[in-house]
């Protein structure tokens, strides 16, 4: 199985239930390919109340809850999506050689059984390296910055919150823990550079591709820019200890954003954002923590409701803390809280934009199997406006994930 589905298997087993495995293994020549991934599908049902207008950030991904009182049902993709990954590795010219591709289906479907249109390919690069001097990688991955943060969210083997916006509308996943708790790394074309592992410290520092800023539903309250975006690439980095039983890391990103789509002109504006997390298990108990802080980085994803239509900065900032308990059938239980704030400029008086979401998540996840794992939450989800009207969330989901 490749490096990132190990690291998604092994970040949810951090604190839930599966054990991290290898994928289907064939020698083939000089080369070892290594096919793996995983399906998962759950039935939701989320219940949503509130008359607020909540514009942009993570509130537009909810779906509307406007009208007041709103019970909606799916058949969904969780928030790992359907996983297909061929990855290739082998030992020439005294370097480690690999690459890895992969293929990210939805489980939607729209009316008349058809597969929905959203389809992602979230892997595309290739690596070199030798453990005595570190690897480079080179291609389309997951991003640096608050790559850690979801590995470690318990509801990669379920749904958290979003099936009841995102799932209707036949996406690959929901949004799990993004955007109540953490920014979403994404996955992103890039050059990186990872350290030796020198008795638990190593880093990654990588150049990846510069976006432009976006805005969910709010148009008039946010600058959304046209194409890609930056004079330069984006600067990620992570450093990390990993001891007995617990993990410690940092990561951060910097990127100047530069395009105004004819409205204003940035300047070279400079986008940063920095974070801080530990895992510690004890016994059967596991338990995560974690917050970010960033100016003109956005909210839910990178760059979103980030700036105002005058390009003015907005600063955000957010965390999670899990806690987790491995019972005696295998079943492991946890629970999560999240929040993350989206402040107005000072320059601003608008009050339906999107200011802060809570979510609280609790959940059981079962090994059936050695691969296949059940799985039920429950997500309590609110949102407000910088005027303090909310709307909520409530979505109970059942399922399963397999890992092969």
């Amino acid at each position: 199985m490749n490096k990132n589905i190990k690291l998604a298997v092994a970040g949810a087993v951090l604190a839930l239930s599966a054990s991290a495995n290898a994928g289907i293994i064939i020698p083939a020549g000089d080369w070892t390919l290594d096919i793996g991934g995983n399906v998962n599908t759950f039935v939701t049902q989320t219940r949503k109340s509130g008359s607020a207008t909540v514009v942009g950030g993570y509130a537009g991904f909810l779906g509307s809850n406007s009208t007041g009182e709103k019970s909606q049902s799916d058949i969904t993709t969780g928030l790992l999506p359907n996983y297909l990954s061929v990855s290739g590795t082998t030992r020439q010219n005294d370097l480690d050689v690999g690459f890895t591709i992969s293929i990210n289906p939805g489980s939607a479907t729209t009316q008349g059984g058809r597969q929905s249109s959203h389809q992602e390919n979230r892997q595309a690069f290739l690596t070199f390296g030798d453990k005595s001097w570190g690897s480079i990688k080179l291609g389309k991955d997951l991003g640096v910055f608050a790559g850690t943060a979801i590995l470690n969210d318990m509801t990669l083997l379920g749904v958290g919150s979003g099936a009841g916006g995102l799932g209707s509308l036949g996406n690959t996943t929901t949004l799990g823990g993004i955007g109540a708790g953490f920014i979403y790394a994404d996955w992103k074309a890039q050059a990186a550079y990872t350290s030796p592992n020198f008795s638990g410290f190593q880093f990654t520092v990588a150049a990846t591709q510069g976006w432009n800023t976006i805005d969910n539903a709010g148009v008039l309250n946010s600058l959304a820019t046209t194409g890609r975006s930056g004079s330069a690439p984006a600067v990620e980095g992570q450093i990390s200890f990993t001891g007995s039983g617990f993990k410690l890391w940092s990561s951060g990103i910097v990127q100047k954003i530069n395009i105004g789509a004819g409205q204003v002109s940035l300047d070279d504006d400079r986008a940063q954002a920095a974070d801080i997390g530990a895992n510690v298990s004890l016994g059967d108990f596991g338990l995560t923590g974690y917050a970010y802080k960033g100016e003109g980085i956005g909210t839910t994803i990178q760059f979103m409701d980030a700036y105002t239509v005058a390009g003015k900065q907005r600063k955000s900032d957010g965390g999670y803390l899990q806690a987790t308990y491995a019972l005696p059938s295998k079943t492991k239980v946890g629970i999560a809280y999240g929040v993350s704030n989206l402040d107005r400029n000072a320059t601003e008086v608008t009050t339906d934009l999107f200011k802060e979401s809570e979510r609280v998540t609790v959940g059981a996840y079962h090994p059936l199997t050695k691969h296949l794992n059940l799985v039920a939450e429950y997500n309590d989800t609110s949102v407000q406006n910088q005027a303090g009207a909310e709307n909520k969330a409530r979505t109970v989901s059942l399922g399963g994930i397999l890992f092969f």
